[in-house]
């Protein structure tokens, strides 16, 4: 079989698997079929489980997996792993899962409509995930293999999983070496991406990482509020007062005073939080950032970046800033200052292009907008040396209305006009 259509036309790939599925089962060798994989298929069966069983084993009632989730390690680690990975959203589509080091499922994270797919498989807490629970699927082979697995419908051996692609791999625990159980990823076939591995992989090194700190993960894992006042007593300070996202050098201003420089990436997103009170999604972010080739997975990862960084200053689902924080960027203050009538101090403000390094056309729009509030609210003011300074600016240097303006206020025999005249010619 061509595992490239495994990408490319997943529903072609999953036909070709399911007819495989079936001649190996019923005793047949297929050479496309990977002799671990059929193993695997063959063991689950001599275990008991049949390609037509619907449920898993059960270990635990779901009040019984409460009391499992306080006593775990990955309790500390949890949150971490949902930063990167889940989707709750109305619209998500996969789930995120985390299992003890026997497979049993602990934690769920997902919309409404995927939990409720799951549930109709059982795939839910308390539920035995390995071979001898439900026969072969990502959890169990990387229970098996020790390592990262993803596995395309009916790679599955139970056929009411042939519509689901599942993506795990193990965490062990950085100090022993111990496996404390497995990450998976798993949603309907069309959303396997070949990024999903590698995703799941950071993931795991993000959460072995942080097992291995000295308070085992807790100062990252707790939820945002705790995680930002940990931060807030390294830095010695209360919380992120502001943003500068004009110019060149982004950076988070925090309340003692301390300026940690950003990303161009990280302030890309931070200007469109800032732009939108009610928040984006992390598809909205990945289309409006990267188009057509961003995926969601890529913004979690930089959220979670994001978030580790400035703590409960970024929330989610959607991401957005917090309410102190909204409007609280330079960009944000100019546009404050304009709606409050105050030009001159707005263009006082406006001391520089945001973010001007940035090719992302989402940022573009955002640097269009303020480029014409600015120079409508200074055209609007009747002032010739606002105008002046406007036309001065990098900002306004293409401004053509505002040398008209300036113009008709100061005459077009002065110098002033035709020195913005001609050197708006230029910069055009």
């Amino acid at each position: 079989m061509d595992y490239g259509l495994r990408f490319s036309d997943p529903a072609k790939y999953a036909r070709a698997l399911r007819r495989a599925h079936e001649l190996v089962i019923s005793g047949v060798p297929r050479p496309e079929i990977p002799v671990p994989l059929a193993e695997s298929w063959r063991r689950s069966m001599a275990l008991g489980i049949s390609p037509d069983q619907h449920s898993p084993r059960h270990v635990h009632d779901p009040s019984e997996v409460l009391q499992l989730r306080r006593e775990h390690r990955l309790q500390r680690v949890m949150p971490a792993l949902q930063d990167l990975l889940a989707d709750d959203s109305s619209s998500g589509r996969h789930l995120l899962v985390l299992t003890d080091a026997s497979g049993e499922i602990l934690w769920r994270v997902g919309s409404r409509e995927a939990l409720q797919r799951a549930d109709r498989l059982e795939f839910s807490e308390g539920a035995d995930w390995s071979e001898a629970g439900i026969g072969t699927n990502a959890i169990s082979e990387a229970l098996v293999t020790g390592g990262p697995v993803q596995l395309f419908s009916a790679e599955h051996l139970v056929r009411t999983h042939h519509d689901w692609t599942c993506t795990a791999a193990p965490i062990t625990d950085p100090l022993t070496g111990a496996l404390l159980g497995v990450l998976d990823v798993s949603g309907p076939l069309d959303t396997i991406s070949a990024d999903t591995l590698r995703m799941v992989r950071c993931a795991v090194r993000v959460a072995e990482t942080l097992l291995g700190t000295s308070d085992g993960g807790a100062s990252l894992g707790a939820s945002s509020s705790v995680r930002a006042s940990r931060q807030d007593a390294r830095r010695g300070v209360a919380a992120v007062s502001s943003l500068e996202l004009l110019g060149d050098r982004p950076a988070a201003v925090f309340a003692d005073g301390s300026r940690v420089p950003l990303t161009l990436r990280r302030a890309e997103i931070l200007a469109l939080l800032d732009s939108r009170s009610q928040g984006w999604s992390a598809d909205e972010l990945a289309y409006e950032l990267h188009g057509d080739a961003g995926t969601p997975q890529a913004i979690r990862t930089e959220m979670f970046r994001v978030r580790s960084l400035l703590g409960a200053a970024v929330e989610s689902n959607p991401y957005r800033l917090a309410a102190g924080l909204a409007g609280c960027s330079d960009s944000g203050r100019v546009l404050r200052l304009l709606r409050e009538g105050l030009v001159a101090e707005a263009l006082d403000a406006y001391s520089a292009p945001l973010l001007s390094r940035s090719g992302a056309l989402a940022v573009q729009l955002l640097r269009d907008q303020l480029d014409l509030a600015v120079g409508s609210a200074v055209r609007s003011s009747a002032d010739a040396n606002l105008l002046v300074r406007w036309l001065s600016t990098d900002m306004g240097c293409t401004d053509a209305e505002g040398v008209k303006a300036l113009g008709q206020l100061v005459g077009r025999d002065d110098p002033r006009y035709s020195a913005f005249r001609a050197s708006s010619a230029l910069c055009g």
